[in-house]
């Protein structure tokens, strides 16, 4: 690589200024004013999330799921048990809480399938995404604000579910492509 487009590769934005615009329960929201390479600036504006943890839990051959409302979108909305961390806690900690709080069965095997940002263009939130086929029953006791129902679906039901659009957030449709080849290989 010649020496321009070597320097270009390493080109990052510096941040002139940060002005804070919203702090919330589980966001804020900031716009920094950055230099770009040509020397002009810009605005990003920057949604700050503490990460979360998801849970791909199969019960019985099944998937554990949990059908919400999702104010955003409008719809209810059939995902895998999931949630935001606490200041400070470890992601698989986080998953298994999670787990538990929302579907009332826990594990103490998970295992790590994917980590991912969830939208890179404007936020830094971090998603866990753990696996496990060791559940027992625990104790359900979802957060105030929570209305949930939970299931355990079939791969078909699943399927039918995205094409539906029930299904369609990431972490879920991640969910269920490796359920499908844990099906079909016996591995993730």
């Amino acid at each position: 690589m010649d020496d321009k487009r070597q320097a270009k590769a390493l080109w990052r934005e510096e941040t002139i200024k940060t002005e804070p615009i919203f702090d919330g329960k589980m966001i804020t929201l900031q716009v920094d004013t950055v230099t770009l390479e040509n020397g002009r600036t810009a605005t990003r504006e920057i949604v700050k999330h503490p990460g979360a943890a998801a849970v791909m839990a199969l019960l019985d051959g099944k998937l554990l799921v949990v059908e919400q409302f999702r104010k955003p979108l409008e719809k209810f909305q059939i995902e895998i048990p999931a949630g935001k961390l606490d200041p400070g806690e470890d992601p698989m900690a986080a998953a298994a809480r999670e787990l538990e709080e929302e579907t009332g069965f826990r594990s103490s095997k998970l295992k790590l399938l994917s980590v991912f940002y969830t939208s890179p263009g404007f936020a830094d939130e971090k998603l866990y995404v753990y696996f496990t086929d060791e559940v027992e029953q625990g104790v359900q006791s979802p957060d105030e604000d929570e209305d949930l129902k939970v299931e355990a679906i079939t791969l078909d039901q699943a399927e039918r579910y995205m094409e539906e659009g029930r299904i369609s957030d990431a972490k879920t449709i991640l969910a269920v492509y490796a359920w499908k080849l844990y099906i079909l290989t016996g591995r993730l």
